[in-house]
């Protein structure tokens, strides 16, 4: 059976995912995966093809292995991937505690390599991964310090096992936006640390825009011609400038 799967899809981009694979994939259900039961049945009513509710909180191990169990029982064939799971914390990397930045690393690194390694056994040549990064991919970021680097690995993680799925015939991207707006703010602002946003997308613009790169094949999405602009500069110059410049801009 052709499926696609999202993750982290009751909300922002991920439920985004969920509509345009509605339109775009050539696939019998979609397999929408969350925390929130209540928001996953929300999309039965937004989408055309079947949607397939399921409840799993990614930051515990014990969800991958159900999650490989009912890909083998359905015999699936996964056309599509959306790693769309994760969060952030704004704030001084000493003030936020302990377990909620090992929480922000077991979801936004673990679980997106956990699942990616374990969809991949049932991926077939013409498949396609995506995976949520950030701008913070590219940069060291103060203040949003373990959320960043968090990022840095999908990053690396996406653009290297794109060079390693080509034998496969299997596209992998790193969908990298700036700010965009959705709920992800509600959780990871807890005060005014982070002051300066300089341009906001919405969540739409930057889901299409990962399939329009995705089809040309990119192995990197950045939504915006100022934000691909931000990014050159950010290699192009001493990391130690861009976070002068970063922190100069929040008044740090």
């Amino acid at each position: 059976m052709k499926i696609s799967v999202v993750t982290g899809a009751s909300s922002g981009m991920g439920r985004d995912f969920v509509k345009m694979l509605d339109k775009i994939e050539n696939c019998e259900e979609i397999w929408v995966i969350a925390r929130r039961a209540d928001r996953l049945a929300e999309i039965k009513s937004e989408t055309g093809k079947k949607i397939v509710p399921i409840e799993l909180d990614l930051s515990l191990e014990e969800s991958y292995e159900r999650y490989e169990k009912m890909l083998k029982a359905a015999d699936a064939n996964v056309v599509a991937l959306v790693n769309a799971a994760g969060f952030g914390k704004f704030g001084d990397f000493e003030g936020i505690p302990l377990r909620e930045q090992m929480n922000m690393i077991d979801l936004n690194c673990k679980a997106l390599m956990a699942i990616t390694y374990i969809t991949l056994a049932h991926m077939n040549r013409g498949a396609r991964v995506y995976q949520l990064g950030s701008l913070s991919s590219f940069q060291p970021v103060p203040y949003i310090t373990t959320y960043g680097a968090t990022k840095a690995f999908v990053l690396s993680f996406t653009r290297a096992l794109n060079v390693e799925l080509k034998k496969r015939g299997i596209k992998c991207i790193a969908i990298c936006p700036g700010w965009v707006k959705t709920e992800f703010f509600d959780r990871a602002v807890k005060d005014d640390t982070i002051k300066y946003y300089n341009r906001f997308f919405t969540s739409e613009e930057v889901v299409t825009r990962a399939v329009y790169d995705m089809y040309r094949g990119k192995d990197v999405s950045v939504c915006g011609a100022d934000i691909r602009g931000q990014v050159l500069l950010t290699k192009l110059l001493p990391h130690k400038l861009v976070m002068k410049i970063w922190c100069k801009q929040q008044k740090k």
